[in-house]
């Protein structure tokens, strides 16, 4: 062939720098095309093969190799697949989008199937532009009477092509690369690249830096192979060490005897796994397996809790492993990661139109030949299709929960810590989610029993129908716990922030239901039943009650007295369902309650009539005119109580039933939660100064 020159057939001369510069977001991608057009070549040989139509070798082993050269900035891809003829470089080079992938398809479309057929658009290879200032092509085809090609081009609209030197069928091309994209010449780099856009490549794929030094390995000789490269024989001396006899003489004793070794260059090892654990069927696989690919893939070191195998073939096909990971969240996010393939090409992590959002907490890898890719694998088209993908993915994991729960029930419960955020974010996302696995949703009682939502209203449904009573802290609400617990109430544990949500949505679809914290209320359960009371007694309680809010400084909270069936407990501090939530709802907006928009709303302090402490403060109160109570340490004493010489005591009196309503108060609200820094303060002063007190 005589050697010509000509211009790429393009139909503008604007679309070439666009497809160098903005087809793809990530100029590493070049890599992933350029290996997935060998593979692709590779491919199609050995389909050729089965079809009759080429004969393979005895000792032919297919595969990519990378050559980097950090010397001349320069990398080479080579494949040992079917190569091109010019006819072929003219049809599927010099015409840009024009896919040979696809072409093969449909030659043999009613021979062979396209599976693991990568490319399909035809500009893969012009990605090499984006990093290289010159590409050259050494390509054969497999056919015995074509002639070698050869094909560059300095990264314009211009090539120049000729006949080339090649001598074995396959494709070789050579990136020059510019100088802003040297990076990728550094085997490091290189190797970087390749495991995260290659690692499960259908065929094998080796890296070398060509300027390096051989590395070597010694083997035994039986070891040796045919295809290695024998170096140097060694002969490693016998191994001896010196030992006490019986005798308590001390000899030199031969441990390993003298031997022959072979000095040989290192055996390369491919960069990917060619049959990933994804392809297997899960009866192949075990445990170790699962464990050991988790490891591998996610760097992470603690085993998953379980996993789903995915396996489908209609009508998209479609194979995976998504696993639920072991996440402390009590100080970590749970951030997962579901890497997307292609006929095991890596496109991408955590794309949410193919992983239903929920799921982007797992971690997992999903291979769909079938995506309805863009033309840079960067998104995707067809909106319905991948729908369908997504619902599906929803389904057999759903399955999985709900059959664990009904089969694995131990297991089941054993893991239910870890993956209730999944569930119950699963559920306030996806309604059909929901409906699969409602049966599914546990609940952890106060004896770390697991109950369903049906179970929970059992518990308790003869006192408090459809009632299900809650903690959020069980530190916190330990004296709530106990009074519950001393009277046979249950109580379920929600410490997460995604619980207060998902009780919400409980809550609007279960006509009736409702969830309440412990320190929600004092219920009768808790309290005895009160005896009619005289207008005397009315009248004390009021001028204490009256006493207790002006003694503390909030007048807006309220102040009532019970008789608590535990005698032990002075007085509690409840708040609202409704004031809590708006709080909380505050807070998970970013609101803060500086300003005491809310101040004590919703809060009352429940003291109780049985308590010593509570009747003390009730025999301090002076009532006068029948109903009118005097305030406590506020007001000076009395023209009486001068002249009778009792107006120091008075005063003491005074002062310290102001500090003991402060005091009860304040050791409420650190039952229930904490106290701010001034309050904490104004506590640790005040409690000192009782404690003082005392020792008088």
């Amino acid at each position: 062939m005589e050697s010509r020159q000509g211009s790429l057939s393009i139909h503008s001369d604007n679309l070439f720098p666009i497809i160098k510069k903005w087809l793809y977001s990530d100029h590493d991608i070049f890599v992933r095309e350029l290996v997935s057009n060998g593979c692709d070549a590779v491919t199609k040989l050995k389909k050729l093969a089965l079809m009759g139509e080429y004969r393979t070798p005895e000792n032919e082993t297919y595969r990519i190799q990378v050559e980097v050269s950090p010397k001349e900035k320069s990398i080479r891809f080579l494949d040992n697949g079917v190569g091109m003829s010019a006819e072929e470089v003219e049809k599927y080079i010099n015409q840009i989008a024009f896919s040979g992938a696809q072409d093969f398809i449909e030659t043999y479309k009613d021979k062979a199937t396209e599976d693991q057929i990568i490319g399909h658009f035809g500009l893969g290879f012009y990605s090499a532009f984006m990093v290289a200032d010159r590409v050259v092509i050494e390509t054969k085809s497999y056919l015995e009477n074509e002639t070698a090609v050869h094909w560059e081009s300095d990264g314009g609209t211009e090539y120049r092509m000729s006949d080339g030197t090649r001598k074995e069928h396959g494709t070789a091309i050579t990136l020059y690369l510019a100088e802003e994209s040297q990076e990728f010449s550094s085997e490091a780099r290189l190797r970087e690249v390749l495991e995260k856009y290659c690692g499960f490549m259908p065929v094998p794929i080796y890296l070398t830096d060509v300027d390096a030094a051989p590395e070597t390995e010694l083997i035994d000789p039986e070891d040796r192979r045919e295809d290695d490269v024998v170096l140097e024989t060694i002969v490693e001396e016998a191994k001896t060490e010196e030992k006490t006899g019986e005798d308590g003489n001390k000899e030199i004793v031969e441990v390993s005897p003298a031997r022959e070794r072979l000095k040989i260059q290192k055996r390369p090892q491919p960069i990917n796994d060619t049959n990933p654990l994804w392809r297997k069927h899960p009866n192949e696989v075990s445990k170790e397996e699962y464990e050991a690919f988790y490891r591998k893939v996610f760097m992470d070191y603690r085993e998953p809790l379980f996993w789903i195998h995915l396996n489908m073939d209609y009508p998209f096909r479609l194979q995976g492993i998504l696993y639920f990971p072991h996440i402390d969240l009590e100080y970590e996010a749970a951030e997962g990661k579901i890497k997307l393939y292609n006929n095991q090409v890596f496109i991408a992590d955590n794309i949410k139109e193919v992983i239903p959002e929920f799921l982007l907490l797992l971690k997992g890898v999903i291979d769909c030949p079938d995506l309805p890719l863009n033309v840079s694998r960067s998104a995707l088209q067809n909106d319905g299709f991948v729908k369908k993908i997504s619902a599906y993915i929803t389904k057999k994991v759903a399955e999985k929960l709900t059959g664990m729960c009904k089969t694995e029930r131990e297991s089941y419960e054993k893991y239910w810590d870890n993956i209730a955020p999944f569930v119950q974010y699963g559920c306030l996302k996806d309604e059909k989610f929901e409906e699969k696995v409602k049966d599914a949703v546990l609940f952890k009682n106060l004896e770390k029993k697991y109950l369903t939502l049906e179970d929970c209203l059992k518990e308790n449904e003869e006192r408090f129908p459809n009632r299900i009573f809650y903690v959020t802290d069980e530190k916190q609400q330990r004296s709530y716990i106990d009074l519950f617990k001393s009277q046979n109430i249950d109580a379920v544990i929600l410490p997460h922030a995604i619980d207060m949500p998902f009780i919400q949505s409980l809550e609007a679809k279960n006509k009736d239901l409702k969830f309440l914290r412990i320190d929600a209320d004092l219920n009768e359960a808790l309290c005895e039943k009160e005896e009619a009371s005289d207008e005397a007694r009315e009248t004390r309680e009021k001028a204490l009650v009256s006493a207790v809010q002006k003694a503390i400084g909030e007048t807006a909270l309220q102040v009532k007295l019970e008789s608590f069936k535990n005698a032990e407990v002075a007085a509690m501090l409840t708040l609202s369902e409704e004031s809590r939530r708006m709080q909380d709802m505050m807070r998970q907006y970013g609101m803060s309650d500086s300003e005491g928009m809310f101040g004590t709303a919703g809060r009352t302090l429940v003291l109780n009539r049985k308590h010593p402490l509570v009747q003390y403060l009730q025999e301090q109160v002076v009532v006068r005119d029948g109903n009118k109570a005097e305030t406590v340490g506020n007001e000076a004493p009395s023209e009486s109580a001068e002249a009778n010489g009792n107006a120091e005591r008075t005063t003491k009196t005074k002062g310290l039933t102001k500090q003991l309503c402060e005091q009860l108060y304040d050791l409420a609200c650190i039952q229930q939660g904490s106290l701010s820094p001034d309050r904490m303060n104004a506590f640790i002063a005040r409690s000192n100064t009782l404690i003082e007190e005392l020792t008088k």
